[in-house]
């Protein structure tokens, strides 16, 4: 029987910067370093940068033979096929198909597979943190979009074209939405993400009388930390943002119970450090609509992953299959 191979590579590909990590079967990471994304006309250029910024990693861990796989968590990712599709937010992707699996691979000589940076969330979690152990959970990032990564009987949710499990994209406002970068209007995460709070807060700020320390703030550059700042002074219209924001999500939550009739909910992302904050009406807005038959039975747990190493522990675990 061939030996399993110490170690996986994952990378979690962002818009801005492209992170490696070289983890082992414990899930504990061995040797991290980063390139910028951007910067290139051409798929092949990346990874031909990516390749060769890699070797002094590889070299740490006794080079790509010990390498048995990689895994790829990124945007717009299509797991059955291996590429990223289209993606807007990045200049060698953004108008073309790109067989981002196979170009890896036929760099690395090892297996490589990806998908999108949700479900390799879902997965990292399920392989190293709070939902291990579990077979039905929804995992709900919260950054500067709302992503998600549905498992369902031991399974990540992919669907027929590799796309399923746009949560962030549910239609939660259809009179009078707002507009959101997918086209549509009113989607979820046009309210519950990072830039949906700062939205929300301007809104506020422009329809409402009531004085608020975001007041003295530049209101075009209010972030959802400035809100979370404020409302843990103990600003009034801050915590009502919140309120705002938690109670949505939950009604959310309450409607994606009746399709999988999860165990969890598992929130992660740069929201989650708000607390309480977001969590408490989310989870009375979540048992306010919720069918009775769910009502008690789904926990809402936070990602135990540390923030700074999540991604790639997720994008890792996508690989973990491949190592035989």
């Amino acid at each position: 029987m061939k030996q399993q191979k110490p170690y996986v590579i994952g990378l979690d590909l962002g818009g801005t910067n492209s992170v490696f990590g070289v983890v082992d079967k414990e899930g504990s990471i061995q040797a991290t370093m980063s390139i910028k994304t951007q910067g290139y006309d051409r798929a092949e250029d990346y990874v031909d940068a990516c390749v060769e910024a890699l070797q002094p990693v590889l070299a740490q861990v006794g080079g790509i033979d010990s390498i048995g796989a990689m895994g790829i968590g990124a945007p717009n990712a299509n797991y059955y096929n291996g590429t990223v599709e289209q993606t807007p937010n990045i200049q060698w992707a953004h108008d073309r198909v790109v067989p981002l699996a196979k170009l890896f691979a036929d760099r690395l000589a090892i297996p490589v597979a990806l998908t999108n940076d949700a479900n390799a969330a879902a997965i990292g979690e399920m392989t190293y943190g709070v939902a291990r152990g579990m077979k039905n959970f929804i995992m709900i990032t919260l950054g500067t979009g709302v992503g998600s990564g549905i498992v369902v009987n031991g399974q990540l949710v992919y669907g027929s074209d590799g796309f399923a499990g746009e949560l962030g994209h549910v239609i939660m406002r259809r009179e009078g939405g707002r507009p959101c970068g997918c086209g549509r209007k009113g989607c979820l995460e046009t309210y519950c993400s990072a830039t949906g709070v700062a939205r929300t807060a301007r809104e506020f700020l422009a329809t409402r009388d009531e004085p608020s320390l975001l007041r003295q703030l530049d209101a075009d550059k209010i972030t959802s930390l400035d809100v979370s700042l404020a409302a843990a002074k103990g600003d009034r219209l801050a915590k009502e943002i919140y309120e705002f924001t938690g109670e949505m999500l939950g009604e959310a939550c309450a409607d994606f119970a009746t399709f999988c009739s999860p165990e969890a909910f598992i929130f992660f992302g740069g929201m989650v450090k708000a607390g309480e904050l977001l969590m408490e009406p989310l989870r009375r807005s979540y048992d306010e609509h919720v069918m009775p038959i769910f009502r008690g039975k789904a926990q809402f747990l936070v990602s135990s992953l540390d923030g700074a190493t999540a991604a790639i522990l997720g994008a890792a675990a996508v690989g973990v299959d491949l190592n035989p």
